[in-house]
C-alpha cells in the first residue's frame, strides 16, 4: 500500500484528495467516523424534512456532494482494515 492513496473516483491527475495510509489508526478512525456521521446526519435531516423540494437537479447535486464525503469515509475504513489485517498476519 502506498503512503498516500487517492480517494476513490476523484479523477484528477495528480490526485489532490489523499489519505495518509500511515497515519495513526485512531486518527484514521476519527476521520472516517466524522465523514460517515456527517452524511448520516444530513440524510436524516432530509428524510424528516417535509418542506424538501423534489427538484431532481438539486437532489442529484446534493447526492453527489454526499457521495464524496461518504466515499472518503469508506476509503479510510478500507485503509484501517488493511492495516489491521496486516498487523494480525504480522
Amino acid at each position: 500500500m502506498t503512503r498516500y492513496m487517492p480517494i476513490t473516483r476523484i479523477d484528477c491527475t495528480p490526485a489532490t484528495l489523499l489519505i495518509d495510509t500511515e497515519a495513526p489508526l485512531d486518527v484514521l478512525f476519527e476521520t472516517a467516523d466524522y465523514r460517515i456521521r456527517t452524511v448520516t446526519q444530513l440524510l436524516e435531516n432530509i428524510a424528516f424534512c417535509s418542506d424538501i423540494s423534489s427538484d431532481t437537479v438539486v437532489l442529484s447535486d446534493f447526492c453527489k456532494m454526499l457521495t464524496i464525503a461518504l466515499r472518503a469515509g469508506c476509503d479510510v475504513l478500507d485503509v484501517i482494515g488493511r492495516r489491521l489485517r496486516a498487523q494480525a498476519a504480522g
